[in-house]
């Protein structure tokens, strides 16, 4: 299995998962060419995709969605409430709706879908297990439940927000109603609030862990990695590798076997 950010931020998020047999996207929200693009740079052809998943409907994650689909064809799958609330997507030729916390396969992956605290209509997050083993993405959420722990527990790789530094949010520029929504339990983990999640999903088998969607006014690389790195060094259950989501560009890409 192969794991790659193709773009974590504010402006597009997209993730790409490779199996043995599958090629998918998790979100597509930069524009079809520039996700061509730079799938290319990590050796991957936009025709051979077989699937995009949808996690909710703001134009970050959907952006380029429904010309991925149309241009190859390619199966949808998104939550019903999600797919009426994203007009912009237009006709999907291939939809393929499910409900949140439901269970379905793609190809040789199972995805298990289980809903996240945002403020959209049905947003979620997914545990996608292959052979390999499970890789948990859990972004764009305010807080994270007793069931976003739960349905993350024994990922062999993980994708957590860390929006934030809750100092920089409340010092910086955003206008106070926005700094509240980012803060609130529909909005975005802070760095401090994504360190507390990966504490309490440590496990031996834990190999990577993305930290995704930073903000670029009211976050820095370096604040997010230390609040991880903290969590960390108080351990000794496992070591894995953390990988910080660039905006500009394709994160490294974590090979499991």
């Amino acid at each position: 299995m192969r794991v790659c950010l193709i773009a974590s931020g504010s402006k597009g998020n997209a993730v790409y998962l490779e199996s043995r047999e599958s090629r998918i996207l998790i979100d597509a929200g930069l524009s079809a060419r520039e996700l061509t693009r730079r799938l290319a740079l990590i050796g991957v052809e936009g025709a051979d995709l077989d699937a995009i998943l949808v996690s909710h409907e703001h134009g970050d994650h959907v952006r380029g969605v429904g010309p991925l689909s149309r241009r190859h064809g390619l199966p949808v799958h998104i939550c019903p409430q999600t797919c009426r609330a994203s007009p912009a997507l237009g006709i999907l030729p291939h939809l393929q709706e499910f409900d949140a916390g439901e269970i379905f396969s793609c190809r040789d992956l199972r995805v298990e879908s289980f809903p996240l605290t945002h403020d959209a209509v049905q947003p979620v997050g997914y545990v996608i297990e292959s052979r390999a083993g499970k890789v948990g993405i859990a972004t764009d959420l305010g807080i994270a439940t007793r069931l976003v722990r739960e349905r993350l527990r024994g990922c062999r790789v993980l994708i957590l927000e860390a929006n934030h530094d809750e100092t920089l949010l409340r010092d910086g520029p955003y206008p106070w109603h926005l700094k509240q929504r980012i803060r609130g339990n529909h909005g975005h983990l802070s760095n401090s609030a994504c360190a507390e999640l990966l504490g309490e999903l440590l496990w031996e088998g834990l190999e990577a862990v993305f930290l995704a969607h930073l903000s670029e006014t009211n976050n820095r690389a370096e604040l997010a990695l230390s609040a991880a790195q903290r969590v960390l060094d108080g351990q000794t259950i496992c070591h894995p590798q953390l990988i910080v989501g660039r905006q500009d560009a394709p994160s490294l890409c974590v090979a499991l076997t």
